[in-house]
Formats: C-alpha cells, sequence, structure tokens
C-alpha cells in the first residue's frame, strides 16, 4: 500500500489569489487613509505653527525696539504675546485630552 500525501483543505488557485489580491488592495487601501490623515495633521501643524513664528517675531521685533523710555510698555506687551501662546496652547491640550474623555466613555 502506497501512501499519497493529499491536504485536507485543498484551495483552487483562482481562490488563492484573489485572497491575496484582496490583502494587498486592504494594505493599500489602509496605508492611502494613513497618508491622508498624515497630510491633513501635517497642514493643521504648519497652519499653527506659521501663527506661533509671527508671534514670536512680533516678540523680538519688539525686544530690538525696546529702549530706555519704552521698556516697561514693551515688556509688557511681551510678556502679554507669551501669555497669549501659554494660554492657546493650553487650552488646545485640554480640547485633544476632553476629545479623548468623550470617545473613551461609554454611553
Amino acid at each position: 500500500m502506497v501512501a499519497s500525501f493529499e491536504p485536507y483543505f485543498m484551495v483552487k488557485k483562482s481562490t488563492l489569489w484573489i485572497i491575496i489580491g484582496a490583502i494587498i488592495v486592504c494594505f493599500v487601501v489602509g496605508i492611502y487613509l494613513q497618508d491622508l490623515k498624515h497630510q491633513e495633521s501635517t497642514a493643521a501643524y504648519w497652519k499653527a505653527n506659521r501663527h506661533n513664528v509671527d508671534r514670536f517675531t512680533n516678540i523680538q521685533k519688539f525686544t530690538l525696539e525696546m529702549n530706555a523710555r519704552n521698556w516697561a510698555a514693551m515688556r509688557d506687551s511681551i510678556y502679554r504675546e507669551m501669555d497669549t501662546i501659554v494660554i492657546l496652547r493650553f487650552r488646545k491640550e485640554m480640547d485633544s485630552l476632553n476629545k479623548v474623555r468623550e470617545t473613551k466613555t461609554p454611553q
């Protein structure tokens, strides 16, 4: 008696190629969607960064214009600009944390 190897689960080659094709398509779609989200977040980052760079440029300009007569007013203006940047950053972080909490709490 000759033992022959017959697998229990036979898959046609065409079915196998369809499954492999579906897996590859899913990976491509996933990578594409991830890239879209990355572009969206990058655009938002650069927009926010440009705003902050403008603020820091103003602070540098105020510092260069400071002299013995106007140093108190300029110093207060610089402190207000820095406070505004810190407050905006804090609000953004709090909004982000609140969104995370909302998505995690079951309703």
